[in-house]
């Protein structure tokens, strides 16, 4: 599998595990790293020194590429920024801000830089913005998504067939034959997250990861569109958030009702009841915790498989 992804992060598979806050510390990214695709280290749920402290015990776990995710909300992102360019980090995912803010002033460090988006004028801004890559997000994936609710095998192709730089897929992604109809669809590699929640390396809680291999069809929502859509497994907080919403709520109800922390209550905590469940549509067909490596594997093995069968049936 060599193709400009792979020569673009000198990695040997063009698969990304995304970086998911509360999920994606050190363990997950340099797992996901000595497995051949890229890892990433989710700095959405991080202080400044914690992202410093997860970077420095990353590279002393891999000697293999490695990124940081930055949503460019962040609070703190000049401190942020500025950390990854002192620990000299050559990769760096953006999202959920304008492109145009940071790309080129990490350009000028030497950093490869892929932005995320749910949208085509999204990705021609960013790619106006002159970042390397793009991550094209479906409406399927967990986690803050789109408005536009554009499904992964819309966006992809769309994006695909108006840009000229390397486009990742994203959303719905979590087995070889995903992987496969990515690249079908013009994406020249996949980033992939659910799956990966239910890693013995994501920091997860277990609760969570149990809940997420538990889950079926149906079991996930998009919701709070007012605010930032996002998408999530539903629970007794999303029950209660339902029942708010048929009082016709404004957004400063919504805010006042989410409070502060309900991620990180859910996903790093276990609370499964009061907790923000971030997931995928594909957790419905994710039923085993496994190490990433043995996940990589698979992945792999799948999407080598159904390419050989399709050629059998094709001669």
């Amino acid at each position: 599998m060599h193709n400009r992804i792979t020569k673009l992060f000198k990695i040997k598979y063009p698969i990304v595990q995304a970086g998911m806050i509360w999920n994606s510390g050190w363990k997950l990214a340099s797992a996901s790293s000595n497995s051949g695709i890229l890892g990433l280290i989710g700095a959405g749920s991080m202080y400044p020194d914690t992202l410093r402290e997860h970077i420095k015990k990353c590279k002393l776990a891999t000697k293999n590429p490695f990124g940081v995710n930055v949503p460019l909300l962040y609070p703190n992102i000049k401190e942020i920024m500025e950390i990854i360019i002192e620990e000299n980090v050559k990769i760096v995912f953006t999202s959920a801000g304008n492109p145009n803010e940071w790309t080129s002033w990490l350009k000028k460090f030497g950093v490869i830089v892929v932005h995320v988006v749910s949208s085509l004028k999204f990705a021609k801004k960013a790619a106006n913005a002159g970042v390397d890559a793009i991550v094209a997000e479906g409406f399927e994936a967990g986690g803050h998504n789109g408005r536009e609710e554009t499904t992964t095998f819309a966006l992809v192709p769309l994006i695909c067939k108006q840009l000229s730089i390397p486009v990742i897929s994203a959303g719905g992604i979590a087995t070889g034959r995903g992987f496969l109809a990515a690249m079908a669809l013009g994406a020249e590699g996949v980033q992939i997250g659910s799956r990966f929640v239910a890693s013995v390396e994501s920091s997860a809680h277990m609760a969570f990861k149990r809940a997420v291999i538990d889950s079926k069809e149906g079991d996930t929502k998009l919701t709070l569109k007012e605010l930032t859509p996002v998408r999530l497994l539903k629970n007794r907080f999303y029950d209660d958030l339902v029942s708010l919403y048929q009082k016709n709520p404004t957004k400063n109800d919504l805010k006042t009702f989410l409070g502060r922390a309900r991620a990180k209550l859910g996903m790093f905590e276990g609370e499964l009841d009061e907790g923000e469940l971030e997931i995928g549509q594909i957790s419905a067909i994710i039923n085993k915790i496994l190490p990433v490596e043995v996940i990589v594997n698979e992945i792999v093995d799948e999407y080598n498989s159904v390419i050989n069968k399709l050629k059998r049936i094709n001669k």
